[in-house]
């Protein structure tokens, strides 16, 4: 699963990718303009028009005696669903697992365990508020799908100069966050505070 996505973003199958982004598109900017029953009921009523087709020129075939009239959607129909008791128990412990990992960086951040991270936090969430008076969200998502589409791609194109820059990037947030942890009580002092207890019970 996983492979066959990064196929699509690293546009393995050109016509794939554009098929996909096309279709993404054009229901996200259906969506601006039109309430989401209207296009889902829009999108099912054209998946079914096609269905039908099919299924009825199939059927007209089979009447001028030029086919056997089998559902041209039949093997799709044969296909077993049903899961297995351990594809069942796997599936809940991953979403288990999931739900677990995310309430634990829920805790981590909301009742403050870590005094930077909860900070870096409130301002990302303090950048949103002036992200979301300018943008709506469905306009991010619509950035977010053309992002995921272009990104990766430019990525594997400039890969060399793309990590020079953010590791430059990534050095100077390390050492702001440094100083940062070493000015904020009970969080940049403890190790100097450790290490000095430490040197004590050596020297006892």
């Amino acid at each position: 699963m996983g492979s066959k996505v990064a196929d699509l973003l690293y546009w393995k199958d050109t016509r794939t990718s554009g098929a996909v982004f096309t279709g993404l598109m054009a229901s996200l900017l259906c969506l601006l303009h039109f309430s989401i029953v209207s296009v889902a009921a829009h999108l099912a009523l054209l998946g079914l028009c096609a269905t039908i087709s099919l299924r009825v020129y199939r059927k007209v075939l089979q009447a001028v005696h030029r086919g056997d009239g089998t559902n041209p959607f039949q093997a799709y129909l044969d296909m077993d669903l049903t899961l297995t008791r351990e594809q069942t128990e796997r599936l809940s412990q991953q979403i288990a697992s999931h739900v677990v990992s995310t309430a634990t960086q829920l805790r981590h951040f909301f009742l403050v365990e870590d005094l930077v991270d909860s900070l870096k936090l409130a301002l990302l969430f303090y950048i949103l508020t002036f992200v979301g008076a300018i943008f709506n969200g469905l306009t991010l998502v619509i950035l977010g799908v053309v992002a995921l589409f272009t990104v990766p791609l430019l990525y594997r194109q400039h890969q060399a100069q793309i990590d020079q820059y953010v590791g430059l990037v990534t050095n100077q947030l390390s050492h702001i966050k440094a100083k940062i942890r070493a000015k904020i009580p009970g969080t940049g002092t403890l190790a100097p505070t450790a290490s000095v207890s430490g040197s004590k019970a050596k020297a006892e």
